[in-house]
Order: structure tokens, then sequence, then C-alpha cells
């Protein structure tokens, strides 16, 4: 009995290092900078490893880092998987573990992780020295998103447009498709050796859709020229869509959260009438941190609630100005 709660004791305490955004503690904050650091090093040595005349003479100290990188990267991922039980654990206690870490190992974060780690494990089985694996360990970059809470904002918008984004790349094939059929019949007999099939007539759809234009295959009829210019017009629409999907997402998002942020300091300040949100820095920062906002936002929602609060005291006064002390009669 004693061994299993210390073995859910330290389960806990895993999760809350590793994992709880939450748990804010001087063990914690070096766990997360000291991944960070690692994972800016690895970028930054797969980025040397692609210079010879720095990898060749250095070859031992890079495969030297890069073992010592898999390991920490392997025990952190085993870790996660091992903690990531104790979340939302109250929340749904029947829940079996494993389908808890079942879920855990299909979302964005840990598919980045196993990824990331992916390529060294290659190296040990595959003979010939592969560079393109080297070059895959730079998916460890998108191991900070779990750091840095814009790059998660970005994720959940991402996430929550996606259909809108699916409907802009089902636009977007449509139109290639229709622009490399159309240049393929009006171009054909003047550049077959260009535009020879619809397949590769699809490389000047997709840069001329896209407005790059890179020259390098052009039209020469004048339909063709026409169409061209169609298509670049088209492109230019088409090319904002996401963009602006994205930027809308962005502010909404963001627009969410701070309406949460409002809702949290007014259930903080009913909890307690005495707390002063602008001196209490320690629990305005945690929430602020938990909802990936910065200290200006944070600060604007607080001067809001004064300025409320300020108001309705007023008023309150007034209406007692306005009453009887004695009887409580309207005068």
């Amino acid at each position: 009995m004693i061994r299993n709660q210390l073995y859910q004791q330290l389960r806990s305490k895993t999760f809350d290092i590793i994992e709880n955004d939450k748990y804010q503690t001087p063990l914690s904050k070096f766990v997360d900078k000291f991944l960070i650091i690692l994972i800016l090093l690895n970028v930054s040595a797969v980025i040397a490893e692609s210079v010879d005349r720095l990898y060749f003479p250095n070859q031992h100290l890079f495969n030297a880092f890069e073992n010592f990188s898999i390991i920490i990267f392997t025990a952190e991922y085993l870790l996660r998987v091992w903690a990531i039980v104790e979340r939302d654990k109250f929340i749904n206690p029947d829940m079996p573990n494993w389908k808890r870490r079942w879920n855990w190992i299909k979302s964005p974060g840990a598919i980045i992780d196993i990824i990331s780690i992916l390529p060294a494990f290659m190296n040990y089985f595959v003979t010939v020295d592969l560079r393109f694996l080297r070059v895959l360990r730079l998916f460890r970059l998108l191991k900070l998103t779990r750091y840095f809470a814009a790059m998660r904002i970005l994720l959940i918008v991402l996430h929550k447009e996606k259909e809108s984004f699916k409907a802009v790349v089902f636009i977007l094939v449509i139109m290639i498709v229709t622009a490399a059929s159309g240049i393929y019949v009006v171009e054909n007999q003047a550049q077959p050796e260009v535009f020879e099939s619809i397949p590769k007539s699809m490389w000047w759809a997709v840069v001329t859709l896209t407005t790059v234009g890179y020259g390098d295959v052009i039209p020469v009829t004048n339909l063709g020229k026409f169409l061209g210019a169609v298509m670049t017009i088209l492109g230019v629409g088409l090319a904002a869509l996401p963009a602006g999907i994205l930027a809308s997402g962005l502010a909404s998002e963001l627009e969410q959260r701070r309406e949460l942020l409002e809702q949290r300091f007014r259930e903080l300040l009913l909890e307690d009438e005495h707390i002063d949100l602008l001196k209490d820095k320690y629990k305005v920062d945690k929430i602020r941190r938990e909802l990936g906002l910065n200290k200006e936002q944070a600060q604007e929602v607080i001067l809001q609630l004064l300025r409320e609060h300020e108001y309705e005291q007023k008023l309150s006064e007034l209406d007692k100005k306005n009453f009887c002390p004695h009887c409580g009669e309207h005068l």
C-alpha cells in the first residue's frame, strides 16, 4: 500500500515537472530551460554538420552530443508517456491508464516528440550513412512549441480552422488541375516540349497561381497569355485566403482568451474582496501564463475591471444620497 502511494506520488510529481504548465517551481523551470537549450543546440549541430570542414574533424564530438541528446529526449518521451495518466484523472476517473496514454501518443505534441528521435534510432539500423536522416533531426525544433504560448496558440488556431484550410486546399487543387489542363490545350502545339502533358503543365499552374512566376515556363500564344493573366489574378486572391483565415482565427482566439482572463479575474475578486490585482502579481501572472497572454493584455483587463468597480461605487454613493437616511424613502 505504501509502495503504491509512493509510486503515484512520484508519477504525479513527474507530471507536474515536465507536463503541467500550472506547476511552476525552480526545478520545473530548470527542466524547461534545459530542454529548450538542448533543442536549440541540436538544431545548431545539425546545421554545423552540413559544413564538411566542421563535421569531419569533429565527428566524434557531434556523435557524442547526438547520443547524449537521444538519451535525454528518449527519457523525456518515456516519462511523459508514463506520467500523462495524471492529466484530468479526477475529471474522468473511469478511463483506463492505457487509453489516456494512447490518446496522448496520438496528440500532435507526442507525434513531434517521436519524430524528433526516430531518425537517430534509424541510424543504428541503417548501415549506409544517410545524410537526410540527420536533416530530419531538425524536427526537434518543433518541440519548442510546447514551451512557448504563442506557438501553442497558433497550433490551436490551425486545429480550429482546419476545415477552412481544407476548403482552400481543395479549391487550390481544382484551380491547378483546371489551369494545367487549359494551358496544355492552348499551348501544346506551340510548345510541345514545354507543355507536352497535363502533369508537366502543372508546374506552370502552381507557380502562376501562387504568383511566384519563375519565368522558366511561359505561354507564347495570345490565348495562353490571356489564360496566364486570368490565373495570376485569381492566384492573388487565392493566396490571400489562408492568411486571412489565420489572421481571423488568431484574433478570435486572442479575444476569447482575453474574455476568459477577465472572467478568471472576476472570480478572484468574488472569492477575495480584499485582493489587489495590481499588487498580487503571483496570482495574476499564473492565470496570464495559463492563457498565453502578455503582461500588457493582463494589465489592460485589470484596469478595465478597476474602472468598472470605481464606477459601481460612485453609482452606489449616488443612490444613497437620493434616499432618506432615517426612513429610507426616496427623496
